[in-house]
């Protein structure tokens, strides 16, 4: 019998999940394991894998889709099996029936609504194209891309004046136009600037439409202050030269001066319980463990691994868990749950040369801690001024509930540990 496959669950924090490729076309042979389309969520990309053998029997979405978690998204069985008690529309709660939709009127007017996908709807208005009449052969009724095409293919008329206008890239069709079937210069109406040839729009999607709606949250919900304070790194500095040198059967010459300095807050966090905290629902959670979320840059945006326990980790093994984390971001192999549950977050820009930011919460956190670059600072010192290497640290913290003065005896502290890595690594 056909076998519907589903959108996994991934983790307890993620709702739904978009199908950004598709490797399989409807008919094409599958076996169990293999990849059918990759999916991102708003922190990881994955890919969704065959439960059977077969033919792929249909489809239910298209790339660009966002779908929610258990939701039939395709059907593998026998080429002469029935699949329809398995689309979306007869399997799906209520409020899950209908696939996310595009709408072509004005959400004031619910008869009115066209329920169209961006793909197909794109590829008309580039076209010029009215589909108002269109019924879609998609799940429930809706438009998409072939629909469209089809329409292509029977070959609407256009004016030339309105051809020539929406070539310029400058027009559209408007969303009451072309009634009759014919589009001329007054069914259109000027294209948003998102839309322009010299203009390319990029929707926010997945990570990127997290990182905008939590930078937004942060700032509207908390009052931040930020305090700037730098760190004697000699000592860092020339403790990482030997780490680089050592024997490699040590397996420390990976060791990097981030990693020392994550050591050095994981450290330092367990004396000022009020930073290792997290605020919500008027409480604040003082965490006894360290949870330290280290944001790493990625080719979808900016994502926040999780190295949990890390106060408890050597040297060794949080460099390795650093490492293990920030390339499962990278490469999109990041699990959900890794991205969830920090107490703490650190962020370094210091490899891009900033001296100093002012780092914005990651709440319910109420700390996190700018990393800058190293830089030569003067020094006054038994009757002359040296020039040490010292590295930037910016402090932002949720002044709601953690007060400027613990903040700045933890920056302190830190600066303190810093520039005495190795007695922090002897405790």
């Amino acid at each position: 019998m056909p076998q519907a496959i589903v959108m996994p669950k991934l983790g307890n924090t993620v709702e739904s999940a978009i199908i950004v490729t598709w490797h399989v076309g409807v008919g094409d042979p599958v076996k169990t394991g293999e990849a059918l389309c990759e999916i991102e969520t708003d922190k990881a990309t994955l890919e969704v894998e065959s439960s059977a053998s077969g033919i792929l029997l249909a489809r239910f979405f298209e790339e660009g889709d966002e779908v929610p978690v258990m939701q039939h998204i395709a059907v593998v069985g026998r080429a002469d099996e029935s699949f329809e008690l398995l689309s979306p529309v007869s399997a799906a709660p209520a409020e899950a029936v209908r696939p996310s939709v595009s709408y072509d009127h004005s959400d004031e007017k619910p008869d009115d609504k066209v329920f169209i996908s961006p793909r197909a709807r794109n590829l008309a208005r580039r076209k010029g194209l009215d589909y108002g009449e269109i019924e879609g052969t998609g799940p429930a009724g809706r438009i998409i891309e072939r629909d469209i095409r089809a329409l292509i293919d029977q070959g609407v008329k256009v004016s030339p004046v309105a051809k020539a206008m929406l070539e310029s890239g400058d027009y559209q069709i408007a969303d009451e136009g072309a009634v009759d079937k014919r589009i001329t210069k007054s069914d259109l109406a000027p294209s948003s600037p998102g839309e322009s040839p010299e203009v390319k729009a990029v929707p926010l999607t997945g990570v990127r439409r997290t990182i905008a709606k939590r930078m937004l949250e942060s700032l509207q919900t908390t009052a931040q202050l930020t305090l700037n304070a730098s760190a004697d790194a000699t000592s860092l500095q020339g403790f990482r030269a030997r780490l680089k040198s050592s024997d490699d059967t040590l397996g420390l010459r990976g060791v990097t001066i981030n990693d020392l300095l994550l050591f050095a807050v994981a450290r330092t966090l367990p004396v000022f319980p009020e930073l290792n905290a997290l605020y919500e629902n008027d409480r604040i959670l003082q965490h006894a463990r360290v949870h330290l979320g280290m944001a790493v840059d990625t080719p979808r945006g900016l994502l926040v691994p999780v190295i949990r326990g890390a106060d408890s980790l050597s040297l060794q093994a949080l460099s390795y868990e650093a490492k293990r984390l920030a390339d499962a971001c990278r490469s999109g192999n990041v699990m959900p749950d890794e991205l969830t549950g920090g107490s703490f977050t650190v962020t370094n820009l210091g490899a891009l040369g900033i001296e100093s930011f002012t780092p914005i919460l990651n709440p319910p956190q109420v700390g996190i801690l700018g990393i800058g670059s190293i830089n030569l600072k003067p020094v006054e010192g038994e009757g002359a001024v040296k020039f040490l290497p010292h590295v930037g640290l910016s402090l932002t913290v949720n002044h709601q509930v953690v007060d400027g003065a613990p903040a700045a005896r933890f920056l302190a502290q830190l600066c303190k540990n810093i520039a005495g890595i190795e007695l922090l690594l002897a405790l």
